[in-house]
């Protein structure tokens, strides 16, 4: 199983950039792999594994961009830190369109590179939490029945127990005996709360 760490992966085809930058981190007690090229990070990722990606743009073979996106077409949610020698405004947008954390030109500041490593493993552990989150609710309503559902989403829009029998075909009695239900199911003793769980998952 893998270490619930965050660890910083850093894919950089100058092996002095992978030593230097492997130094300044493990000094500040964080956890460091390095990779000289994409795919090397591709062969051993799991994405059950936290932390940050620090990518250089420019690597023989796929290149820095080419393995951000491919990551989201993956739906591989790992924050990333572009960093290059050769940026240029251009290339600064495209990263940053594709929801990299920041964009960071070669020669950086060691304080600069560590705050956004920081903030990326923080943004990585409140995603994690959201859809950890997510799981929890989506398997709870996988325990309702398929009338309890029907009620569930018209509890969840607003409607009353009235709206929801007429429009359901049953009666009052009968949709209150499904609200109870749901809520004990759902783990909520209200249906504002009900709706605020339905929200998490918009």
């Amino acid at each position: 199983m893998e270490s619930c760490e965050p660890t910083v992966f850093i894919v950089d085809d100058d092996k002095g950039v992978q030593r230097s930058l492997r130094l300044l981190l493990e000094s500040v007690n964080l956890k460091v792999q390095t990779f000289g090229n994409a795919q090397e990070f591709l062969n051993v990722y799991d994405p059950c594994q936290p932390g940050c990606l620090v990518l250089d743009v420019r690597m023989p073979g796929m290149s820095g961009m080419e393995l951000h996106s491919k990551l989201k077409a993956d739906q591989m949610d790992i924050p990333v830190i572009i960093i290059t020698g050769h940026g240029d405004i251009e290339m600064a947008v495209r990263a940053l369109h594709a929801k990299a954390v920041t964009f960071i030109e070669k020669p950086f500041r060691d304080q600069v590179l560590l705050d956004n490593i920081h903030k990326a493993i923080n943004i990585d552990v409140e995603d994690r939490r959201k859809r950890a989150k997510q799981e929890d609710i989506k398997a709870k309503i996988a325990t309702l029945t398929d009338r309890e559902r029907q009620v569930f989403d018209l509890l969840v829009d607003g409607k009353s127990n009235k709206v929801i029998g007429y429009e359901l075909k049953i009666s009052h009695k009968t949709v209150v005996f499904h609200r109870i239900n749901i809520l004990e199911k759902m783990k909520v003793d209200s249906v504002v709360k009900l709706a605020k769980l339905s929200q998490t998952l918009a």
